[in-house]
């Protein structure tokens, strides 16, 4: 039996200094706490960190989007030595794997994708992701690193996604932080502050929404931090952090890709009626569709919103969008089949 597969996710907070420096100590730990938990997981550690580590190369960084992705240039390898230093005393190397998002909305680049890691993993070799912000299309990025972490948990259908913060989980209105979450809600939504911190592009509201993706197919999720001697060891027994519960999903591989690493070019909002019928598990037809939003041909990936505009699922549409909004009278047209349609 393969061991499980678990996806550590640093944000740039955790781990640079106040200066803006990768902290070596805080990279020792992780390394120790890796290794560690090396002979139990199959592990890919997703890091932040690459543009603090280069933006001190550039006279008068102002953070722009060139001299953000010039910067992750620079701080890429760097960031990758620091690793290489720290795991090697534990023998396991390093490989760096910058992906950029077709890497996840394409199904065959994400097959090839998974088959190198599983190379990596035959040979003891630790995968270390980031965006290839260099290269990367400014309208197809990722929303920061918590959104690469969750699509790679899930393609990688992992058991457990951690995602180390610098506040060490998720608090409540007292500032305590809470053990178990049951289910993202609003009361729990309530308690986010929206806000971000200055090193990093996520935040509390990133992670909650990730979070309530990843659970929605059957991942837990735990928001920890790196205190004590062994942060994961210990955010994995439930003893520090917040763990969110996961839901039992059934569905396949290419189901939860398809609600996960498929890039959304537009959005269907849907009357009540229709929602209920996709809830048991009919096809979508124009009819339902309230309102059709964006450019998208048939064959590409849309959100599905209920009336609220909240997202509740995707779907891979048989029209594209002049067409579906031309027939949205008609009660015998199909817009997404019901083997291509996600609900979350």
């Amino acid at each position: 039996m393969q061991k499980p597969v678990l996806v550590i996710k640093l944000g740039t907070a955790v781990l640079t200094t106040e200066k803006g420096e990768i902290g070596q100590s805080t990279v020792r730990k992780v390394a120790a706490g890796i290794a560690a938990l090396s002979n139990d997981y199959r592990m890919i550690l997703v890091s932040s960190g690459a543009v603090g580590s280069g933006k001190s190369f550039f006279s008068g960084y102002k953070g722009t989007l060139a001299e953000r992705k010039a910067a992750a240039a620079v701080g890429n390898p760097i960031l990758i030595r620091h690793y290489q230093k720290h795991f090697s005393a534990y023998n396991i190397p390093v490989a760096q794997a910058l992906c950029e998002r077709q890497h996840f909305s394409s199904r065959p680049r994400f097959l090839q994708l998974k088959e190198t890691f599983e190379e990596f993993w035959k040979n003891g070799i630790l995968p270390v992701m980031n965006e290839n912000d260099l290269v990367s299309n400014v309208e197809l990025k990722f929303s920061d690193n918590d959104e690469l972490a969750t699509l790679t948990a899930i393609g990688f259908d992992a058991e457990t996604l951690l995602l180390c913060t610098s506040v060490g989980g998720f608090m409540d209105s007292e500032k305590r932080i809470i053990p178990v979450v049951e289910k993202v809600d609003a009361r729990i939504m309530s308690y986010v502050q929206e806000g971000k911190s200055s090193l990093g592009l996520g935040g509390m509201l990133s992670k909650l929404t990730f979070t309530r993706l990843a659970t929605s197919l059957g991942i837990r999720v735990v928001i920890c931090g790196l205190g004590g001697p062994s942060p994961f060891a210990d955010a994995l027994a439930g003893k520090t952090g917040t763990s969110f519960i996961p839901r039992v999903s059934n569905l396949r591989a290419r189901q939860k890709w398809l609600a996960s690493g498929s890039i959304t070019l537009g959005s269907l909002y849907l009357d009540r009626g229709a929602i209920r019928a996709l809830e048991r598990r009919h096809s979508l037809l124009s009819v339902g569709i309230r309102r059709v939003q964006g450019k998208f041909a048939p064959g590409e990936v849309v959100q599905l919103k209920d009336e609220e505009e909240q997202i509740i699922g995707v779907a891979k549409v048989k029209l594209g969008a002049g067409e579906m909004t031309a027939k949205l009278e008609n009660k015998n047209t199909i817009a997404a089949h019901a083997d291509d349609i996600v609900l979350f």
